[in-house]
């Protein structure tokens, strides 16, 4: 059986991981503006505060796990009240050591490792909006072997490094997520696979997305009325199941596309679930603003910039 969580990682296709040390003591407090790009940390010793907008603030402590899969902007800080020193994330250098904030003097009050990523998907917004804008795991120690072994492997200059990076991020976001409280998570993925009727008909759709699927016989398969499943896809996961579906498609097909080996625009039509290569071609422009074969030319021609 498909496995929609491993898929969607995988669609996401994380890469360009960049990591640092991050440590506070006395009165001190950093305000990050949106950056949209993932981002991570497990905490290594101590206590801090992490208020990230929209959310209701929360207290690291050791052995805690934090990801924020479009990184919105957010304080970290001490317990003493201080105004946070501002900081752009899109023009921060990578420190060549730990970077302290507040006094420099004695042990620190809060160390963490941190880091960030991006996804090199044309649908990352997407997949990311079906995402919590928080993940906060306690207790979950496999989250911080991995944080330390994408620390050193970022930092060493090894054959293969992007390759192992891409792999270990992609080991990293699964553990963390599924260690969450999905059934309590904000509408979306999580949500949607937490409820094990509505898991069933995410899971076929992922296994057979070239079938014909209607509510009805997804609701069937789901053990439920149509009316009732409707209402609790829509609720669970924050899309109707048929927008889920489409969307779930088409970011297949962009993934095909932008393939330098991508198969013809009628292949990639029947993966799909349609019937012709015309009729993926209208429904494509319709979704994605541009004609298939103008799309894939577009992303041969400039692939995704790196990181800077």
């Amino acid at each position: 059986m498909s496995d929609p969580l491993a898929e969607f990682i995988e669609l996401l296709r994380p890469r360009a991981v960049f990591s640092k040390v991050i440590s506070g003591a006395g009165a001190w407090g950093v305000r990050y503006s949106a950056f949209g790009h993932p981002s991570f940390c497990t905490m290594l010793e101590g206590q801090c505060l992490l208020a990230v907008e929209g959310q209701e603030p929360v207290t690291l402590e050791a052995g805690d796990f934090v990801l924020m899969p479009a990184t919105p902007g957010f304080v970290l800080s001490g317990f003493e009240p201080v105004a946070p020193v501002f900081l752009d994330p899109t023009l921060a250098t990578a420190p060549q050591s730990e970077l302290r904030h507040g006094s420099l003097d004695g042990p620190p009050d809060a160390r963490m490792l941190g880091g960030y990523f991006a996804f090199d998907s044309p649908d990352a917004h997407l997949l990311v909006s079906l995402l919590p804008t928080l993940l906060h795991v306690r207790g979950i120690e496999r989250l911080s072997v991995l944080v330390q072994l994408v620390r050193e492997e970022s930092t060493a200059q090894q054959p293969g490094r992007d390759l192992v990076l891409a792999r270990l991020v992609e080991v990293l976001l699964i553990e963390a997520l599924r260690s969450t409280g999905a059934a309590t998570a904000s509408p979306g993925l999580l949500r949607g696979l937490a409820d094990t009727r509505l898991a069933v008909a995410m899971h076929l759709m992922h296994e057979e997305p070239a079938r014909t699927w209607t509510v009805e016989e997804l609701a069937t398969h789901a053990a439920l009325s149509r009316s009732a499943f409707f209402n609790r896809f829509s609720s669970a996961v924050g899309l109707r199941p048929m927008e889920y579906l489409l969307a779930w498609r088409m970011a297949l097909a962009k993934d095909l596309l932008r393939r330098h080996d991508a198969p013809a625009i009628a292949e990639i039509a029947e993966r799909v679930g349609y019937s012709s290569a015309s009729t993926f071609s209208t429904a494509f422009s319709r979704h994605v603003g541009q004609a298939p074969g103008r799309y894939a030319r577009a992303r041969v021609a400039a692939p995704e910039e790196a990181l800077s």
